[in-house]
């Protein structure tokens, strides 16, 4: 077994980022990524009710997130997706939007909307999303290129793009990014001898550390982590197989659909070619054959 925890899990990924005892991490996190934008200082997690039930549309083995809300009063949603779905986008968006329209109150109440912050891990890249590590998005006047408003904020991370080794990691960001992708194949944390942060990971994800029961709920959620993949990529095998003997078969289809085609206008101009030499005008031929005169005029 790895000596640290698979942080794509369920339970690895709430074991770091959400657990009222160890928010801190979170906190850290989110400042790295949000570093010379904003700084936050507390954060409290949030019923997750609050956020659209979309479990029935959603593999739950391969999708979870956490909802919590900055002293501040900001709302923060961070999501690991372990493969990608049809319009994830759109989906992102929604949740974004739901958090939104939940902010509403009765009465005399004046649309003060705190700001939604989406950070959307995924541990797969796709052709929907520009090709690169790190996608930053917001409400922006297309004119002009300006944050047009503040409230809507997302950050969509595609783990794989992410190349980097130790040494090539300038700031906490990069540094944290590299340790979730690397996590369950490390020996040791990088960096927990000369940051708290990073030496308080080290305990919380060592395997070691966990009592009997949180094991036993790790080791179900690496199960069903790793079940849902195969699952996942067996569909993904099955579609594709299926989508080249569907291609296969249309492509026989036309095949013989324009063999049978050439080989009745060969025949055709066969018939010609002896009616002409048999000295038959060109409207009997065209007739006979349903070449044109044109057509009949080009056989030899």
């Amino acid at each position: 077994m790895s000596r640290f925890i698979n942080p794509f899990t369920d339970v690895g990924f709430k074991r770091i980022f959400g657990q009222e005892v160890n928010k801190d991490l979170l906190i850290d996190f989110l400042n790295g990524l949000l570093y010379g934008e904003r700084h936050i200082e507390d954060l409290t997690f949030l019923d997750k009710e609050q956020l659209p039930d979309l479990s029935t549309t959603a593999d739950r083995s391969l999708i979870y997130d956490i909802y919590c809300r900055t002293s501040t009063g900001e709302h923060i949603i961070v999501e690991m997706q372990n493969k990608s779905q049809n319009h994830f986008k759109e989906r992102a968006v929604y949740y974004m939007s739901n958090s939104i329209v939940n902010q509403g109150k009765r009465g005399d109440w004046k649309y003060d909307v705190k700001a939604v912050y989406g950070v959307f891990f995924m541990n797969f890249a796709t052709a929907n999303f520009p090709n690169k590590f790190r996608t930053d998005v917001a409400l922006m006047d297309m004119q002009d290129k300006e944050i047009f408003s503040d409230r809507i904020r997302m950050t969509f991370i595609q783990l794989p793009l992410f190349h980097k080794e130790v040494d090539d990691c300038k700031n906490d960001f990069e540094r944290w990014i590299y340790v979730l992708k690397n996590m369950e194949n490390l020996n040791r944390m990088p960096w927990g001898a000369q940051d708290a942060v990073f030496k308080k990971l080290f305990e919380i994800a060592d395997v070691a550390s966990m009592t009997p029961r949180e094991r036993d709920m790790y080791n179900n959620s690496l199960k069903v982590y790793r079940d849902g993949l195969v699952v996942y990529d067996a569909a993904v095998e099955e579609g594709m197989q299926k989508g080249m003997q569907e291609g296969m078969q249309k492509g026989m289809q036309e095949g013989m659909e324009k063999g049978m085609q050439k080989g009745m206008q060969e025949e055709k101009i066969q018939t010609a070619r002896r009616l002409k030499a048999m000295n038959m005008n060109v409207d009997t031929i065209a007739q006979a054959t349903g070449l044109s005169a044109e057509e009949i005029a080009r056989i030899e």
